[in-house]
């Protein structure tokens, strides 16, 4: 007898359909598993021999072949446990096999048939509902995250008995119901609020404006001087996710393992700050089955870099090409994996290796030297896609202890949903625009004209501060994004002018 059921294989944060064919044929009792299965796929064997017999049910003493389709697509993990049974006793009739055909199956077992969460059902159900298949059956731990997305029904069972119960009986059973306090973003929960931030006028200038046209930003300053709590207010300033962008999000999310909160959207803008330790494959992501990494996991957020110059060169090199093309392409010799990976990078340093170089109050011990090899760590290639780079100086005394409270995180987020409201009513005809540092030359041209006067500034920004066209044209989306906090609909020299001012690293050179 042979009996064909509907699973799936994720390949980076996407699911292929995957057929798990299982035949009973004549021949010495045995079970082969082909179709490249990993080790944990081949192990698969012993769980479901054990689980159906304590489960109640007969293992066929026959041959069991089980074939993972497509054959040439690596199979790996738990995830083909469910399957597998309910194939082999689709295969020895103890099943009813009118279903199956509509459904996809997936999840691992314990020894007893009772069933447990696999990772990444978020991306599996949504490949279900572009397969036109009619839902899932799956762990009862996994049901509320599969519900969140709509068109499918999903079905969660606690044992492997109730499985088979559905199948032979399903009108005694009730798709999971996605309420839609789960299915809908909620409020973001709140966070550190930028009216905690003392001074430092510049620097919540150039947050808003990073907010408000997604652009990267550099702090530097002196310890102390606040440069990390600035970064840590920047989500608290960001406009929500659209439904399409948490689905997105909290895709990535499941597919890493990381979805705290099963059958809920992730409704809040990543926020992802890794250690100056980590390494390269840890932030673009790796491993033999290529797994997100921290760029993939800040899409839609922000990636901060505490002490920027502490991490080693070659690991910033792995960001240049994401930061330029909203995605990571990681290849294999199986395979080639793409990641999104459309993030805002924040980061912050110190000026030199001891900290005060150009403090007014404490001098600095650095020689030049020391200075030059403390920024050779970050290359120009790198820096040149910083669209902001800012001094955050140290606070005057009166500022510490008289300063009155900050302009709050709710008037500055309003002014940045307005702001990326008007780019977006520019990019009407461009859905795969987001926000102004999304623009490429071809929108530039388009929409970041200038006068005879604004184009002698920038000549002249681009002479004295060896500016690059790379770093020009950043210069002018910087530019847009203040037109549009001031809501005016052409750039002015003045944009420009505040534009160039946040090139800083350039200056300092």
């Amino acid at each position: 007898m042979l009996a064909r059921i509907w699973s799936a294989s994720l390949i980076g944060i996407d699911a292929l359909k995957v057929g798990v064919e299982v035949d009973l044929s004549g021949g010495l009792p045995g079970v082969v598993v082909v179709g490249l299965p990993d080790t944990a796929v081949q192990e698969s064997r012993e769980r479901v021999r054990a689980a159906l017999k304590n489960a109640g049910f007969a293992f066929p003493m026959r041959k069991v072949v089980i074939n993972l389709t497509p054959a040439d697509v690596r199979k790996e993990g738990p995830i083909y446990d469910l399957p597998i049974a309910i194939g082999i006793l689709a295969a020895s009739e103890s099943v009813d096999g009118t279903l199956l055909n509509d459904y996809l199956l997936l999840g691992e077992m314990s020894l007893d048939g009772t069933l447990r969460p696999v990772a990444g059902v978020v991306a599996i159900a949504a490949a279900t509902q572009k397969l036109g298949l009619k839902g899932l059956i799956l762990p009862e731990g996994n049901a509320q995250e599969a519900a969140i997305v709509p068109g499918i029904k999903v079905y969660g069972f606690r044992h492997l008995s109730d499985v088979v119960d559905f199948l032979n009986c399903p009108e005694n059973h009730q798709p999971v119901s996605s309420h839609e306090s789960l299915a809908l973003l909620e409020a973001p929960t709140a966070g550190p609020d930028l009216r905690d931030v003392k001074g430092q006028a510049q620097a919540r200038r150039a947050l808003e404006i990073a907010a408000a046209g997604g652009h990267n930003l550099c702090l530097i300053g002196p310890p102390g001087s606040g440069k990390t709590m600035l970064a840590k207010r920047l989500p608290g300033i960001l406009p929500p996710l659209t439904f399409a962008e948490a689905l997105e999000v909290t895709q990535i999310h499941s597919v890493a393992g990381l979805l705290k909160e099963k059958g809920r959207l992730i409704n809040q803008r990543p926020f992802r700050s890794p250690h100056h330790s980590a390494s390269g494959p840890s932030l673009v992501g790796g491993g033999s089955f290529p797994k997100p990494g921290e760029i993939s996991l800040a899409h839609r957020g922000t990636l901060f870099l505490d002490e920027l110059t502490e991490f080693k060169r070659s690991v910033l090199e792995f960001l240049r090409q994401p930061l330029e093309d909203g995605k990571v392409t990681i290849s294999r010799t199986r395979q080639s994996v793409e990641f999104p990976a459309q993030f805002t990078l924040v980061s912050s340093t110190n000026p030199c290796p001891c900290g005060y170089f150009g403090d007014t109050v404490q001098p600095c011990t650095c020689t030049p030297r020391n200075r030059e090899q403390y920024w050779a760590k970050l290359s120009g290639p790198l820096m040149d896609r910083i669209d902001l780079q800012v001094i955050v100086g140290r606070l005057k005394p009166e500022e510490v202890t008289r300063q009155p409270e900050g302009e709050a995180s709710a008037t500055v987020r309003a002014r940045v949903e307005a702001a990326r409201h008007r780019a977006q009513s520019r990019f009407a005809e461009e859905p795969a625009l987001q926000c102004n540092a999304d623009m490429e030359s071809r929108h530039i041209r388009q929409w970041c004209p200038f006068d005879e006067a604004t184009r002698s500034l920038i000549e002249g920004a681009i002479r004295k501060l060896g500016l690059s066209a790379r770093a020009t044209d950043r210069i002018l989306k910087v530019a847009r994004t203040i037109a549009d906090l001031a809501g005016d609909p052409e750039i002015q020299i003045h944009h420009v002018a505040e534009a160039i001012q946040y090139r800083t690293i350039d200056r300092m050179q």
